[in-house]
């Protein structure tokens, strides 16, 4: 009895030295957490009222929210006494460790931070980088996600990207088509680029503004080469092009407009040993 007594008077001043505070850092955390819900609530409804991508917003109420939790954790570490000082040269020794043990990571990190800050591509867009060209399904801290034009599914890491030229083939609203259309030698070139300007003009796809460009691009080693330059959607741009190949190669066929192959003249000489 007389041990547990002193158990009982132990835990008495205990409570009463460590009690107030105790109970100060229950409600710190307690409080504390309630407020940095509210706050990144609050902080997710205007960034998405301002019209924000939502792979950032969503980066961004991740980043606020654990960052505003470690400091609620450390006020209520603080208020118990513990020194967050060692605390802290602990933590940072330990994230160097981490840090070089998974650099790759953090580079992949580094870099989706930047691909979703500066925002080269969004969702939806097709892209061509790394290696690769596909249309962008998903964007994430550590890597992006491409499907190709085969349905194939491409995970690239983020570090390649912003390592690498990025091309966004779907970024703008219009497009040049740039066709290179060979005639023969023998053909009439004013024929021929009066039978491209009616082709052209008789495809509604095609834009008026910029105007479209018909022009004699080089004289080759067996043809002529005609550049043909119009301008359509973005979307439309693969459409109107196989449309375009094939209304040229009918009309020049009915037209008598020949497309030359490449031809070598071949001299034979004979030998006569004296």
């Amino acid at each position: 009895m007389e041990q547990l007594d002193q158990y009982l008077n132990l835990g008495r001043e205990w409570l009463l030295t460590y009690g107030p505070n105790l109970l100060v850092a229950l409600i710190i955390l307690i409080a504390g957490r309630l407020v940095v819900k509210w706050v990144t609530r609050l902080t997710r409804k205007a960034l998405r009222r301002s019209g924000m991508d939502d792979t950032l917003i969503l980066f961004l109420d991740k980043l606020i929210y654990y960052t505003l939790l470690v400091a609620v954790v450390l006020a209520a570490a603080d208020q118990l006494g513990i020194k967050t000082t060692s605390f802290l040269a602990i933590l940072g020794a330990a994230g160097l460790a981490v840090g070089l043990a998974l650099k790759d990571s953090l580079s992949n990190f580094a870099s989706g931070v930047m691909l979703i800050l500066f925002q080269p591509f969004r969702v939806g867009d097709v892209v061509s980088t790394a290696g690769v060209t596909g249309k962008i399904s998903s964007i994430s801290i550590f890597n992006t996600v491409l499907n190709t034009a085969d349905n194939q599914k491409i995970i690239v890491p983020n570090s390649a990207i912003t390592s690498d030229v990025i091309t966004n083939i779907t970024a703008n609203p219009t497009r040049r088509l740039d066709l290179v259309i060979g005639i023969g030698y023998d053909d009439d070139i004013r024929t021929a680029k009066d039978i491209l300007e009616g082709i052209i003009r008789d495809d509604k796809r095609i834009l008026d503004d910029p105007a479209p460009t018909i022009a004699l691009g080089e004289l080759g080693a067996s043809s002529v080469d005609l550049l043909v330059r119009p301008w359509v959607r973005t979307e439309e741009y693969w459409d109107v092009r196989a449309d375009l190949l094939e209304r040229i190669k009918i009309t020049f066929d009915q037209k008598g407009i020949t497309f030359p192959y490449p031809q070598q003249d071949v001299h034979m000489y004979s030998h006569t040993s004296g």
